[in-house]
C-alpha cells in the first residue's frame, strides 16, 4: 500500500518555478497516449498492451522498443503471465484535478481467463512533471502465488545499466554492494527508468530493460493489490540523464533536502553516555556555537548507543534505561533551550548494543537470526514500528539507524535451512533469496518511516550500517550511510583522514558509478577529539569535509577539551556551509582517485553561485585544469554568466583571477597536502562574519617544543 500512496503524493510535488505544460490523455483506436510538454507514451491495445514510441520533449527524440510487455507476472509454478495472457475489459482517460493540480490518467483493465485474475494498469502523468509512472492492480479470483513483477519489458538496444555491481554477500569486510534499486539510462534519447522501491531489479542486459521486484507473496483471492510504481523520465540530453534523475530524485523525496547540523556522543561519552554529561554538552556547545560565535541553533542532539535498557523487550522493545527518565524530559528541556531538539541512535537489526535483548526475545518466540533479529518476522517488526512511533510522538526529531541488515563485516538474511550470516551464503546461488528478504525487511522499514513521517513531517531519519545506497530510499528516509568504511577515517593526520574518505566516496561515485546523490550520504564526520592541531589544520580539513555537499552534518566532538579557537574554527566552518548549501543538492566529485594521490575534490552550483574544493593528496606539487561547464556541475542556464571569485581562505586565491566566465579553463599548481575552496559567485561573497571568527583568537596550538 505505501508504494500506491507514494504513487498519488508525489504526483503533487512540483518544482518551484517550473510549468511544463497541461498534461494529456487520449484514447483513439487501439492507440492509448500520455503526454506533456516533457514527454509522450504511446502505447497500443491490439494484441495485448505494449509501448510502442516514447517521444521524449526535451531532447526531440523518439525511442522505439522492438517490442515490449507493459507487465509480466512471475508465478510460483514457474509460469508467466503478460498482456497477450489477458483480453481488454475496459480502457478510459481523463484528467482528475487532485488538490488543484492537473493530472492525466490512463486506465485499462484486463482479464484472464487462465488464472482467472483482473489486471488494472494505470499511468500517471503530472502537468508539471518531466517524469511518468505505471502501476498495476492485481484482483484475483483465487489465490495467486506471485514471486516477481516486471513492471516493464523492453527490447530496446541503446538502454545501459550504469551500476552493474551484485555483491551481496554475508560475510566479508567492505564486500556489501547489493546493487538493488538502482536506475537504467539510455544512451542516444536521455531517459531513465526503474521501479520505486530500494529492492527493486532493474537491468539492462543485450538490448532487454527490465525493471522489476520480488513479491515472494500469495495474493489471496478478492483482496486487491497494487504494486510499486515504474518511473521514465527525460533529460534534455543523454550526457545529462543522471543530472535528471537526481532532480526527479529530489523533487519525490519524502522531505525537502535541509542542512542538517547536528551533536553526536559517539566520540564524546560513548556506551558510557549518561543524562548529566549528555546534558551539560548540549549547554557547552550552544554556548561556545549559538550564542558566542552567531551560528544557528543545531537541529538536534543525539544520544547514541547507550541509552536502552535491553534486559526484557518481550512486551517491548528499546526501553530506556535508568541513566535517563523513560521520556528523556531533562535532556528534551535542555535541548529546547537550546532551540534544538532530541536525536536518538537505535539499531532495527538489535546489532550492538541491542544484541544482548536478543536470547531473551527468541525465548519469548520472537524470530532471532545468527546473530540479530529478523526484519521480515511481523512480531518484531511491529513493536519495532510501534516503539519508533512512540518515539516520534515523544518529540525524538531524529533517528540514526544503525545495524540495519548488518554492519560493515557481516550481514544477516532470514532464508529457511540458514542461520542467517553463514558464510556459505556469499554465494550468488542465494541471491534471490537474499533479495527476497532484504525486500520483505525493507518493506516492513518503509511502513515504519511512513508512520513516522505521519506523525511528525520533520523527523529525520538515516540508515546506517547494513543499509546500500539505492536512491529510491530517498522517497522514505533522508539520508543513508556511505556503506563500505568504517566510522572512525583512518589515516596519518588530516590528510590521511580526508583520503580514507575520499577513496571510498571516489569508489562509490566514480569507480562503481553509484546513483546516489551526495547530498544525502552520511559519512560520520567531521570529527574533532583533540585539540593538539593547529588552527589552519583543522579549517583545512572541516571546509574539505563540508565540500563534499551532505546536508547532513553530524559534528563527533568532545566540547570539553576544545579551545576557544577550535570552536572559532568550526563556526566559521558551519557558517560557510550554510552560505553554500543552496547547491548541495548537485554535488559531485571532480578529478583524479585519492586512492592513488592525484588532485581530487568536490563542486556543487546553482544557476548564481557555485564552489570547488581541490586536495593534492601527494608529497610532491601538482598542476590540475578544469573547465566551467556544464559537465563540470555549471546548470545549463549558466552560459553566459560571469562569476566574481572569492574565498573564505585567502591564500586559496593565489595566482588566479577575480572573475571568471562559463567556458573558461582554471589552472592551478598545488603544493603537497595544499588545499583550497574557491567560490564563485554573481555578485562577490561577504566572508567577513568568517575572518572576523579566524581573528577572534590569537591563541593557536603550538605542538611540542
Amino acid at each position: 500500500m505505501w508504494c500506491y500512496i507514494q504513487f498519488i503524493f508525489t504526483l503533487l510535488v512540483v518544482v518551484p518555478g517550473l510549468s511544463l505544460g497541461k498534461p494529456q490523455a487520449r484514447i483513439e483506436g487501439d492507440i492509448v497516449t500520455i503526454e506533456n510538454s516533457t514527454l509522450k507514451r504511446t502505447i497500443t491495445t491490439k494484441g495485448g498492451v505494449s509501448t510502442t514510441s516514447i517521444l521524449n520533449k526535451l531532447d526531440g527524440k523518439t525511442l522505439a522498443p522492438e517490442s515490449a510487455r507493459e507487465f509480466i507476472l512471475h508465478l510460483k509454478d514457474g509460469s508467466m503471465l503478460s498482456p497477450s495472457d489477458f483480453s481488454i475489459v475496459s480502457r478510459t482517460s481523463d484528467n482528475p484535478v487532485v488538490d488543484g493540480k492537473e493530472v492525466a490518467r490512463v486506465e485499462i483493465v484486463m482479464k484472464s481467463a487462465r488464472s482467472a485474475v483482473e489486471a488494472k494498469l494505470i499511468y500517471l502523468l503530472g502537468s508539471d512533471d518531466s517524469f511518468s509512472r505505471k502501476s498495476l492492480e492485481l484482483t484475483p479470483a483465487a489465490d495467486l502465488e506471485l514471486t516477481r513483477i516486471d513492471l516493464e519489458s523492453l527490447q530496446l538496444a541503446q538502454a545501459y545499466q550504469p551500476y552493474t555491481i551484485s555483491q551481496i554477500t554475508a560475510r566479508g569486510p567492505g564486500k556489501w554492494r547489493p546493487g538493488l534499486g538502482q536506475p537504467l539510462y539510455t544512451r542516444e534519447s536521455g531517459t531513465f527508468w526503474g521501479i520505486e522501491h530500494p529492492a527493486s531489479i532493474n537491468t539492462a542486459k543485450v538490448g532487454d530493460l527490465t525493471c522489476s521486484y520480488l513479491v515472494g507473496k500469495t495474493l489471496k483471492a478478492g483482496q486487491r493489490y497494487t504494486t510499486c510504481s515504474s518511473v521514465l523520465g527525460v533529460a534534455d540530453s543523454p550526457d545529462f540523464v543522471k543530472e535528471a534523475f537526481f532532480d526527479y530524485i529530489d523533487q519525490t523525496r519524502i522531505r525537502p533536502l535541509r542542512l542538517q547540523v547536528q551533536y553526536n556522543c559517539w566520540f564524546d561519552q560513548g556506551k558510557n553516555v549518561e543524562a548529566a554529561p549528555f546534558i551539560a554538552s548540549i549547554r557547552k556547545i550552544h554556548d561556545e556555537l549559538n550564542v558566542a560565535r552567531g551560528v544557528p541553533p543545531l537541529s538536534a542532539y543525539v544520544i547514541d548507543d547507550g541509552w536502552q535498557d535491553t534486559s526484557d523487550w518481550s512486551d517491548s522493545v528499546w526501553k530506556v534505561n535508568k541513566k535517563f527518565d523513560p521520556e528523556f524530559k531533562d535532556v528534551k528541556a535542555a535541548t529546547k533551550a537550546a532551540g534544538s531538539s532530541l536525536g536518538l541512535w537505535l539499531s532495527p537489526g538489535c546489532v550492538f548494543g541491542g544484541q544482548p535483548a536478543i536470547p531473551a526475545m527468541r525465548k519469548a518466540g520472537f524470530r532471532a537470526l545468527d546473530p540479530w533479529m529478523s526484519l521480515s518476522d511481523p512480531r518484531y517488526m511491529d513493536k519495532l514500528t510501534d516503539r519508533l512511533g512512540q518515539l516520534t510522538r515523544m518529540g525524538v526529531t531524529y533517528f540514526k539507524l544503525d545495524g540495519v541488515f548488518g554492519h560493515l563485516n557481516t550481514r544477516n538474511f532470514d532464508i529457511e535451512g540458514f542461520k542467517g550470516s553463514e558464510e556459505k551464503l556469499n554465494d550468488s546461488q542465494y541471491d534471490l533469496q537474499k533479495i527476497q528478504y532484504l525486500t520483505e525487511g525493507s518493506d516492513r522499514l518503509i511502513d515504519a518511516f511512513q508512520k513516522m513521517h505521519a506523525i511528525n513531517p520533520n523527523v529525520y531519519i538515516v540508515i546506517s550500517n547494513g543499509a546500500w545506497l539505492s536512491p529510491w530510499w530517498l522517497q522514505h528516509v533522508d539520508s543513508v550511510w556511505m556503506i563500505n568504511a568504517g566510522d572512525a577515517a583512518k589515516g596519518a593526520g588530516r590528510t590521511g583522514e580526508l583520503v580514507y574518505r575520499d577513496r571510498v566516496y571516489h569508489d562509490l561515485a566514480v569507480s562503481e558509478n553509484t546513483q546516489f546523490p551526495l547530498c544525502s550520504i552520511f559519512n560520520h564526520e567531521p570529527k574533532k577529539t583533540t585539540s593538539e592541531e593547529t588552527k589552519d589544520a583543522f579549517r583545512k580539513y572541516l571546509y574539505m569535509h563540508l565540500s563534499r555537499g551532505t546536508g547532513f552534518v553530524e559534528l563527533y566532538i568532545k566540547p570539553d577539551i576544545l579551545k576557544a579557537y577550535d570552536w572559532d574554527v568550526l563556526a566559521e566552518g558551519l557558517l560557510w556551509a550554510r552560505q553554500v548549501f543552496p547547491t548541495f543538492k548537485h554535488s559531485k566529485m571532480h578529478g583524479g582517485d585519492p586512492g592513488r594521490k592525484e588532485v581530487y575534490g568536490y563542486t556543487a552550483w546553482q544557476d548564481e553561485q557555485g564552489y570547488v574544493s581541490l586536495h593534492n593528496p601527494a608529497d610532491k606539487p601538482q598542476t590540475y585544469a578544469f573547465t566551467l561547464d556544464r559537465k563540470f556541475g555549471l546548470t545549463k542556464n549558466s552560459a553566459q554568466t560571469t562569476y566574481q571569485l572569492s574565498s573564505p581562505l585567502a591564500d586559496s586565491l593565489k595566482g588566479l583571477k577575480n572573475a571568471y566566465r562559463y567556458g573558461d579553463t582554471i589552472t592551478v599548481t598545488l603544493q603537497p597536502s595544499e588545499i583550497r575552496i574557491l567560490n564563485f559567485e554573481t555578485k562577490r561573497a561577504d566572508w567577513s562574519k568568517l575572518t572576523a571568527l579566524q581573528n577572534r583568537t590569537p591563541d593557536d596550538f603550538k605542538g611540542p617544543r
